[in-house]
């Protein structure tokens, strides 16, 4: 299981939806710290389903084309405390495609990799104001701290890739290969 469980299951305890209502809250309000797609929600739920973590009905409301209703079990309730205090406790591997890209930063002319260096820090520089402008969830303590979170890691990212660009402009102006 994982942290995109942790959310579906989460969404689900606060009320039954269908699949439609849980990808429109994903898609319009936690956009900033998941990127679940909707079939991967999907899958999961279903994958869910299976394992008895959650059940599924049927509603129709009046001409509209019968739903899929999703609902939480008790086996779903404990899966959803014990994953929530497995991820409050325990640091997870942090992984970046970016780490892959370094290693091989070798194959490209310095000059192009500063380039791209530059280019990725413009998208952060753009994805950190977007986060800055956003609504402040004042109401929902845990919202503004995940928000806060993401922020914060960009944030540092920028700063690394400053520092980065620096060692790369150095290591070429000395002449090593690193």
């Amino acid at each position: 299981m994982d942290e995109r469980e942790l959310l579906l299951l989460g969404l689900l305890k606060i009320q039954s939806q269908h699949g439609y209502q849980i990808n429109e809250f994903i898609s319009k309000n936690l956009s900033r710290v998941t990127s679940m797609k909707k079939a991967t929600a999907y899958a999961l739920l279903e994958n869910m389903r299976k394992n008895g973590l959650i059940d599924e009905s049927i509603s129709q409301e009046g001409n509209r084309p019968q739903r899929k209703v999703y609902s939480i079990t008790s086996a779903g309730d404990a899966a959803f405390d014990t994953l929530l205090k497995t991820y409050l406790a325990q640091p997870g591997q942090i992984t970046f495609s970016l780490d892959i890209a370094l290693m091989f930063i070798g194959n490209l002319p310095v000059a192009e990799v500063i380039n791209l260096l530059d280019e990725r820090m413009k998208l952060l520089i753009e994805q950190i104001e977007t986060y800055e402008r956003a609504p402040k969830h004042e109401y929902d303590l845990g919202s503004r701290l995940a928000v806060e979170h993401v922020l914060s890691h960009l944030q540092l990212d920028l700063s690394w890739l400053q520092s980065a660009k620096e060692m790369i402009v150095q290591e070429a102006s000395s002449g090593s290969n690193g």
